[in-house]
C-alpha cells in the first residue's frame, strides 16, 4: 500500500481534474477522482483520503450538501472549490465544516501551499507527530473545557459539536485569556500560512462559537469583540 496522503477530488469539470491532478500528484500526493456528487461519499469511504477537494457546482449532490453527508461521519479536512465569487458560497462552506475554499480560477501553486497548510493542521497528523506528547492540554473555564488533544468542547455539561477550525480558533483564543488578537493573526497561528482569502473567514467562524457558546457572559468569560482590532477570550472570574 502507498505510503503517500490521499487527496479526492470531486469536480465535473475533466480539464480541471486532470491538471489539478497533475500537479498533486508532481507534489507527492495519491489522487482518486470523482466527478459526481452522488458519487462522491461512496468513493470517500473506499478511498479514506487524507483531504477532499470538493467543487460546490456538482451533478446529482451539490459540494455543500456533500460536505455535510461527510460531516457526519468525519472531520477528514476538506477545500472547497467553486467557480462564483459569492460570499454567500464561502460563508456558508466554511459554516458546515470547510478547512478553506478556492475561487476558480486559481493559480496550481496556490492550490498545493493550501492542500499543504491545511493537512498541517489535520487533528490525526498534528496526534500521530506528537505520538509521546502526555501532559493535559484540556483548558478549563466555567462550564467549559475545550480539549485539543481530544477534540472535544463541552459547554454547560454538554458536548458541543465544531468543525476542527472552530475549535482550533477557540483553543488558541481560550489559551491567552485577554489577550488581543487582529484577524491576520489568528489566520497565521490557526491556519498557519499566509491565507489568500480574506479575513471574513475568522468571522465566520467567531460568528458560530458565539451560537454553540450562548450566555456564557454569566461565566465570567466571552469572546470579545475589540473594535477595529480584533477578538479575545475575556475571562473575569465572577
Amino acid at each position: 500500500m502507498s505510503d503517500k496522503q490521499r487527496i479526492l477530488l470531486v469536480d465535473d469539470d475533466p480539464n480541471i481534474s486532470h491538471l489539478v491532478r497533475l500537479y498533486l500528484e508532481k507534489n507527492g500526493y495519491e489522487v482518486e477522482e470523482c466527478d459526481r456528487g452522488d458519487k462522491a461519499m461512496e468513493a470517500f469511504h473506499r478511498f479514506q483520503p487524507a483531504l477532499v477537494l470538493l467543487d460546490i457546482m456538482l451533478p446529482g449532490m451539490d459540494g455543500l450538501e456533500v460536505l455535510r453527508e461527510i460531516r457526519k461521519v468525519s472531520k477528514v479536512p476538506a477545500i472547497m472549490l467553486t467557480a462564483k465569487d459569492e460570499t454567500f458560497d464561502k460563508v456558508l462552506g466554511l459554516e458546515l465544516g470547510a478547512d478553506d475554499y478556492i475561487t476558480k480560477p486559481f493559480e496550481n501553486k496556490e492550490m498545493v501551499a493550501r492542500v499543504k497548510a491545511v493537512l498541517r493542521r489535520a487533528p490525526e497528523q498534528q496526534e500521530a507527530a506528537q505520538p509521546a506528547k502526555e501532559q493535559d492540554d484540556c483548558l478549563r473555564f466555567p462550564e467549559l473545557t475545550v480539549s485539543l488533544k481530544r477534540y472535544e468542547v463541552t459547554y454547560e455539561g454538554k458536548e458541543v459539536e465544531m468543525p476542527p477550525k472552530e475549535l482550533e480558533v477557540l483553543y488558541y483564543l481560550a489559551s491567552h485569556p485577554n489577550m488581543v488578537f487582529t484577524r491576520e493573526q489568528l489566520l497565521e497561528q490557526v491556519w498557519e500560512f499566509d491565507f489568500f482569502g480574506d479575513s471574513r473567514t475568522v468571522d465566520v467562524h467567531i460568528k458560530r462559537l458565539r451560537e454553540k457558546l450562548p450566555d456564557s457572559e454569566q461565566y465570567g468569560w466571552k469572546i470579545h469583540t475589540v473594535w477595529r482590532v480584533g477578538y479575545k477570550f475575556e475571562y473575569k472570574p465572577v
